[in-house]
């Protein structure tokens, strides 16, 4: 068995105390906690299992937080699966969402959930379920609100009337 790897001391425990205590990550707090245990003389092995880990693992952190310091004890980002429709897309189908519904085009006064499924497939070719173009939708800072009804029929000038406050006296 090697030699006890060292931690760097330019952090004394009782300051790895206390950013855990405001580090809002629990993980990031949980080795924080053990690279202090590890700087008051407690063993590895003990304060790698009082932070829920094992050695090797707080061996690996320690690597970390001497190459990069508290910032190292962050998880990484992951990549996760690339988007169907590319930015350039996206732009354009925002603006479609933004232009609103044509009514004979796309056979709707207002734009559902269903009916921008529908036209993500028509128009780009990619298709998405529901809960998929709530996500998409939420990411290009669309909030969704609808518009007040209007009956396709109703006479437009009859309701500037009706708001204007310009009711007929008797």
């Amino acid at each position: 068995m090697g030699a006890a790897l060292a931690i760097r001391t330019d952090l004394e425990a009782a300051e790895l105390r206390r950013r855990a205590r405001h580090e809002r990550d629990g993980r990031v707090s949980a080795r924080l906690l053990a690279l202090a245990n590890v700087l008051d003389g407690m063993s590895r092995e003990a304060a790698a299992r009082s932070a829920g880990m094992d050695r090797q693992t707080l061996r690996d952190w320690v690597i970390r937080f001497n190459a990069n310091g508290v910032e190292g004890l962050c998880d990484q980002a992951r990549p996760g699966r690339p988007t169907r429709m590319t930015e350039g897309q996206q732009a354009a189908f925002k603006a479609v969402v933004l232009r609103g519904p044509d009514r004979e085009r796309d056979g709707v006064s207002s734009w559902r959930i269903v009916d921008l499924c529908r036209v993500a497939e028509e128009r780009f070719g990619v298709s998405y379920r529901e809960s998929g173009m709530l996500r998409l939708v939420k990411s290009l800072d669309l909030s969704w609100q609808k518009t007040r009804p209007s009956h396709p029929k109703g006479d437009p000038a009859a309701r500037e009337r009706f708001k204007g406050g310009a009711l007929p006296q008797p």
